[in-house]
């Protein structure tokens, strides 16, 4: 099982390109896609559930039959791929089982099939007690895990979620994370995401994009040895962060009673009171797209 994106570019506008020369070859686990607000993460996604065209390049499906171009021939990957679209639509008079059995008619599953995955994904997302409520009445937490159903309903061999813990609480999203967890190992995952504790948790390898472009594609702790000796942190006042945000990269800061400890990316010690720290993967992320811009 192999997915490959190679050379892809897309155009919008003469002059604004979506992605640029991206290549990206995957096999079986979870890949976490990282990446700014428009960087181009959307874009790839839909690419790659063959919602859209590439205008250059091509990607190649290889599952456990034979190599197809999406482009070309998208039927054979729809049928086994789950997508979930950072704006994903619901029917608002629907309730969670009709609009489930909607979708995995489209899918093409039978009736047997549909009703027996449809009772096990409504437990899997925790939607049992809300499954005949109309879905206009969802909070856009529980709308989100009706989502997350559809994509798995045909059990697809490629899974692409976009933006998926968007809207849901704490509880919520360590479910989805153990979910994933579960599902990684007999198929491709793609998590596209800017929150990377969500990526920290269950990615098995870490494509970073910037500007339509691979940043870097790595495992996580190869990312993570690159920023290694780079992170300082010290206590400093109030009145001169801001004077700090303007000098140094800053990936986090607290605030407590006796100042605002603030965590710095840095070559070199940037301040006598600095302690170096471990890094963190939000300290690689930071790090690398600081490089590319």
């Amino acid at each position: 099982m192999n997915l490959s994106i190679q050379n892809v570019s897309k155009q919008y506008r003469r002059n604004f390109w979506g992605l640029r020369d991206f290549s990206l070859d995957l096999g079986a686990g979870v890949l976490g896609l990282l990446g700014p607000n428009g960087a181009g993460k959307s874009t790839l996604m839909r690419i790659l559930a063959t919602v859209t065209q590439a205008t250059e390049g091509k990607v190649i499906w290889n599952g456990n039959s034979h190599a197809v171009d999406i482009a070309k021939k998208p039927d054979e990957l729809r049928q086994v791929l789950g997508y979930l679209p950072q704006d994903f639509g619901i029917y608002p008079h629907l309730d969670a089982i009709e609009f489930l059995e909607y979708l995995a008619a489209i899918k093409g599953l039978d009736g047997r099939t549909a009703r027996r995955r449809i009772d096990e994904l409504l437990q899997v997302v925790n939607l049992v007690d809300a499954a005949r409520r109309p879905l206009g009445g969802y909070s856009g937490g529980m709308k989100q895990r009706v989502g997350i159903a559809q994509a798995l309903l045909n059990d697809p061999e490629l899974l692409i979620v976009d933006e998926p813990t968007a809207g849901l609480d704490p509880e919520e999203r360590v479910r989805f994370r153990g979910l994933i967890t579960e599902l990684s190992g007999e198929r491709i995952v793609i998590l596209s995401t800017h929150i990377v504790s969500d990526v920290e948790a269950v990615a098995t390898s870490i494509a970073i994009i910037n500007q339509g472009h691979l940043v870097t594609h790595d495992l996580p702790e190869k990312l993570l040895q690159e920023v290694e000796g780079k992170v300082w942190m010290w206590m400093t006042s109030s009145q001169e962060l801001t004077t700090l945000r303007q000098q140094y990269l800053i990936s986090s800061t607290a605030r407590r009673s006796d100042g605002v400890h603030v965590r710095v990316v840095a070559e070199q010690k940037p301040n006598g009171d600095a302690q170096p720290v471990s890094a963190t993967l939000e300290d690689a992320y930071l790090y690398l797209i600081s490089r590319a811009n």
